[in-house]
């Protein structure tokens, strides 16, 4: 009963050791990143708010009725802006004492009532006419119409700039993991406040206008206040996750591989750095997963704007699912077994080709070399190498009969392996170091195969090398959004990963790469209807 108490107790535990991973890729942002990223975001943010809708104001006092309309923001002063890390999973935006000015159309109809009679409507925009009435003979324009009702008023159209100071925003970004495992802005609080406006009136009744002033300078700042984060809201929940949208969960290395970036875990904010754990494992067919045994990487450094990690997992599951959909073989034959090779070959396998079948002494030599099991990559803080296993199969194949297997022997080698980046690829060159061929069958036949290690060894820098390269020149990209790119890469090997540390650079504006991915769908929402303050 005690043991089965014991058991209850532990499994917990047992089952989060299951089924927590280790990143086989690791991506850290630091202040410095920050700092770049506020810039380009500052102009997202200003080109956000000078298009935000502001709706018609209304308004009555004593005998002036008022019609505010075309509210058009002509300028924008966000030079105190500040973007920072918040725990335990947001980005803080604020923007303090900004300025933001504004031209408008104003429309002022003075009206003098009798007290049984009620204003008439203010007229439209477009009216040329102060009355809207027909003439009549004998008399001056709706002159009659005006004695009957006993009324009389006075239209003005003026232009109005207005200038918002002090304006202060509060914006607080929760970045999460969905259910894909993509980052995303999953949540977003905003809190705008303007401290003052002020007015400046044209037309011939400004005087009128500035008696008002106090009137419309509130309703103005009202609802531009109401505007301010709806717009923010838009840009961080529809655009920027289009944007983060641009970096592929699951994609296509190249015909025969893909790759898997989701996130492992909500992100990780400290006061100086954000850390997302990516899955970065490769793969042949979707449904297969490779356990990852290897050390998690660590990255302790803030120095440079951005920092990638990439443990012997990220590495080994590429080389296991190359392995897997059976590429990593090469076939030479013929003519493109060299002439030297082909004669020490000949000359070392004479009598095994008299014993089995002296008619086909002459026919085509094919070699075979084949992966026998997944490349290991090691990485140490001295570099990073490669272990390949290999079987070197040496056949004839006359042209009317069966290919005659001469030899099958066993082959290790070593290669050394520098990492670096370009733009946002990760790129290998690979170089052969060591290199050994054996027998498995016997130790003497071992030693006659020692003349072929010199020779074999030119063939796979000459010919075997040059096609490992050209695939790993292609790079894979980093799960970063498109228009971002490291610049002043350096590369740090540790036991077990290998970091990167490098500089940021935008290729692209955010606005580009958000107008080129944003869903037709997701169109601006229409300005909230706003709630008449108190006192208009």
């Amino acid at each position: 009963m005690a043991l089965c108490n014991l058991l209850l107790l532990g499994l917990p535990w047992l089952v989060a050791a299951v089924t927590a991973a280790n990143p086989g890729c690791k991506i850290r942002i630091t202040t410095k990143g920050l700092e770049l990223v506020k810039q380009e975001g500052l102009r997202f943010v200003e080109q956000e708010l000078e298009h935000i809708s502001i709706p018609d104001l209304h308004g009555k006092e004593g005998q002036f009725q008022y019609n505010i309309s075309g509210v058009k923001v002509t300028d924008l002063q966000l030079a105190l802006s500040n973007l920072h890390f918040q725990p335990p999973q947001h980005l803080a935006f604020n923007i303090n004492n900004a300025s933001i000015s504004l031209r408008f159309r104003g429309q002022l109809l003075l009206v003098l009532v009798s007290d049984h009679v009620p204003p008439p409507p203010l007229p439209p925009v477009q009216a040329l006419s102060p009355f809207p009435c027909q003439r009549r003979s004998g008399l001056p324009p709706c002159w009659d119409q005006m004695l009957t009702l006993t009324f009389a008023f006075s239209y003005d159209i003026g232009s109005i700039n207005a200038s918002a100071e002090g304006v202060n925003v509060r914006t607080l970004l929760k970045l999460s993991m969905d259910k894909a495992g993509r980052l995303k802005i999953s949540n977003i609080t905003c809190n705008a406040s303007i401290a003052r406006m002020q007015t400046g009136f044209t037309g011939t009744l400004r005087k009128v206008y500035e008696f008002l002033s106090a009137f419309i300078t509130t309703g103005i700042r009202f609802l531009l206040n109401q505007q301010i984060c709806p717009a923010l809201h838009y840009a961080g929940r529809v655009e920027l996750n289009s944007l983060l949208d641009t970096v592929s969960v699951r994609s296509p290395v190249d015909e025969h591989i893909s790759i898997d970036y989701s996130l492992l875990s909500h992100p990780v904010v400290s006061p100086d750095t954000l850390d997302l754990d990516f899955k970065g494992m490769f793969y042949y067919q979707s449904n297969e997963t490779l356990v990852n045994q290897a050390v998690a990487p660590v990255i302790k450094e803030t120095e440079r704007m951005v920092y990638v990690a990439f443990s012997e997992y990220f590495f080994n599951s590429a080389m296991d699912a190359y392995y897997q959909a059976g590429v990593l073989s090469k076939e030479i034959a013929g003519e493109e077994v060299p002439k030297d090779l082909e004669v020490l070959l000949r000359a070392t396998f004479f009598g095994s080709i008299i014993m089995l079948s002296p008619a086909v002494v002459d026919a085509p030599l094919k070699l075979v070399l084949q992966a026998s099991a997944p490349p290991l990559w090691t990485i140490k803080p001295a570099g990073t190498s490669v272990s390949v296993a290999a079987v070197l199969n040496i056949s004839l194949v006359p042209v009317d009969h069966p290919a005659i297997q001469l030899s099958s022997m066993t082959m290790d080698a070593k290669l050394s392996a520098k990492v670096s980046l370009r733009g946002k690829a990760l790129e290998v060159q690979l170089d052969l170091r060591r290199f050994r061929i054996y027998s498995k069958q016997s130790a003497l036949e071992s030693l006659a195969l020692f003349p072929l290690q010199a020779p074999l060894k030119t063939l796979l820098q000459l010919v075997i090398m040059p096609i490992l390269n050209e695939r790993t020149k292609k790079g894979v990209p980093i799960p970063l959004p498109e228009g971002m790119d490291f610049t002043k890469e350096i590369v740090t090997s540790h036991v077990g990963f290998i970091t990167v540390g490098a500089d940021l650079h935008f290729s692209k504006g955010l606005r580009e790469v958000i107008e080129k991915y944003k869903p037709a769908q997701a169109s601006r929402p229409p300005s909230p209807e706003p709630t008449t303050p108190a006192g208009l």
